[in-house]
């Protein structure tokens, strides 16, 4: 491992322990030459997931576009950076179990919502809103009175 502020390529773990509920390890190195300190993550490397969206053309999957519709849903709503984290981190685990190469942006978005509704209602309407594209005030009260049962 290539040390970050001299670019030595001899560095050396000094501590190692499991992070991320032990979905990834955290190792603290030195470099030799320089002395300084620094943390690494390692996590298992899977194989790319292929997203198919609903009008069936195929991208890679980005967790960094299910962190912002999750953001965007729970915006000033009493909900944790942590709490958003995990559910990613949840829907991610539920998805790569699967074993599958491609995945449906379907069965993605139940589960978000799944877990959203779960965490807070409001974010829940938000995301399915947006989600289930609502064409009118009926289908959105038809969610909202889903929520309410």
């Amino acid at each position: 491992m290539k040390c970050p502020f001299c670019g030595h390529d001899n560095t050396r773990v000094i501590d190692s322990r499991p992070a991320d509920d032990n979905n990834s390890i955290r190792r603290r190195r030195a470099c030799d030459e320089c002395g300084k300190r620094f943390t690494t993550y390692e996590k298992v490397e899977t194989i790319p997931l292929m997203v198919i969206k609903k009008d069936n053309n195929r991208e890679t999957y980005e967790r960094v576009k299910l962190e912002a519709g999750v953001l965007r849903a729970c915006h000033k709503r009493p909900v944790s950076a942590e709490q958003i984290t995990k559910l990613v981190d949840s829907v991610e685990n539920e998805v790569f179990s699967l074993g599958e190469k491609e995945v449906s942006s379907t069965i993605l978005g139940e589960l978000v919502m799944k877990k959203l509704k779960e965490l807070d209602a409001v974010a829940y309407v938000r995301f399915a809103s947006v989600y289930r594209e609502f064409k009118d005030v009926g289908s959105f009260l038809e969610e909202l009175k889903k929520v309410l049962e």
